[in-house]
């Protein structure tokens, strides 16, 4: 007799008979919670470990953020917490503890207080990233966080330039770009003090497997952000080109002008 769900009663050598469909069902279930969920606390804990502070975010549900805001800008790439900066933390005990009761979040590290991040758009950052390694630079970790069409970003973690000796010649994210706003900052974005990133491995709104994942991970030590920053913006300088040159030529063959 079975009990609904291919299970067999009786036994083979001593143990309990299965089917093959509960046999599938069992493996299919320990595949799904088993290696993705282990692995995420893994990446995440080596995060901490290399001294990036991390702090619980919204994840996507669907096209719409797990946030209670009605039309919220930043879907799933922003803190759980208004307290986010105090909140973030290295320890690898709370690190396991987010991770384990809140297993859809996200996570985002602050930045400004041990590193920096460039965030360039992704074609730029894979063009600036070639010249860079074949030049012998000293390259940190690099993230990857994709996009439909053009809105993907390519994100270069750096030692911090926001808590210098002097403390005069520190500047706060705010003259590059906020977080909430960053469509406004199409080109490069120093994340610095008050600022926050998605930390791989994360999740983005939308169909197929949108997300944020890691292109050198967080193994090779942080650079100055001066050693990457004339390469970055130079691919900046040439992707808005770009981008302005298909605009007049889709300009052109919606509008063509008589002779």
């Amino acid at each position: 007799m079975g009990d609904g769900i291919g299970r067999i009663r009786g036994t083979v050598g001593g143990r309990p008979r299965e089917s093959r469909l509960a046999q599938w069902l069992r493996r299919r279930s320990s595949a799904e919670s088993g290696a993705e969920g282990p692995q995420r606390e893994e990446l995440l804990v080596a995060v901490a470990a290399a001294g990036l502070p991390l702090a619980p975010a919204a994840h996507p549900v669907g096209f719409r953020c797990s946030c209670e805001r009605i039309g919220c800008p930043i879907p799933a790439t922003h803190p759980i917490s208004f307290a986010w900066q105090t909140q973030s933390t290295t320890d690898r005990g709370q690190v396991e503890r987010w991770v384990r009761n809140q297993p859809e979040a996200n996570f985002i590290t602050a930045t400004g207080m041990v590193h920096d991040v460039l965030d360039v758009p992704l074609d730029a950052g894979r063009s600036a990233l070639g010249r860079l390694l074949e030049q012998g630079v000293e390259v940190g970790p690099v993230a990857v966080c994709d996009g439909a069409g053009d809105e993907g970003r390519m994100l270069f973690f750096t030692a911090t330039r926001g808590t210098p000796e002097d403390e005069d010649e520190w500047w706060p994210c705010e003259l590059d770009c906020h977080p909430e706003t960053m469509d406004e900052h199409p080109g490069l974005r120093w994340h610095c003090r008050g600022s926050y990133v998605l930390v791989p491995p994360a999740r983005l709104p939308g169909d197929g497997d949108r997300g944020v994942s890691w292109e050198r991970g967080v193994e090779h030590p942080l650079p100055d952000p001066l050693t990457l920053l004339e390469t970055l913006t130079d691919a900046c300088a040439r992707y808005a080109d770009e981008q302005e040159r298909r605009r007049a030529e889709r300009s052109e063959a919606a509008w063509p002008l008589g002779r």
